[in-house]
């Protein structure tokens, strides 16, 4: 499901997870923000970062989900 919320950031869910999306402008320039605001992470992409994620194979994404949360030592 998508929408936007009262913020102006895009909803994107479904039964497994929701994340909201925003532009944001830094010192450094436009961002892309994607929050998942029901486990309280979050994180910044730049253009480049965001263009690489299109150049992985969908089993990339599948190995990120074999450890959703990272190391516990990263979240700690």
């Amino acid at each position: 499901m998508e929408s936007f919320n009262q913020e102006g950031e895009m909803v994107i869910s479904n039964e497994f997870a929701m994340v909201t999306i925003r532009k944001v402008n830094t010192r450094n320039g436009i961002r892309l923000e994607i929050r998942s605001p029901k486990l309280g992470y979050h994180i910044l992409l730049d253009p480049m970062e965001l263009e690489s994620i299109t150049w992985q194979q969908k089993a990339v994404f599948s190995q990120f989900l074999e450890t959703p949360f990272g190391s516990k030592a990263h979240h700690t």
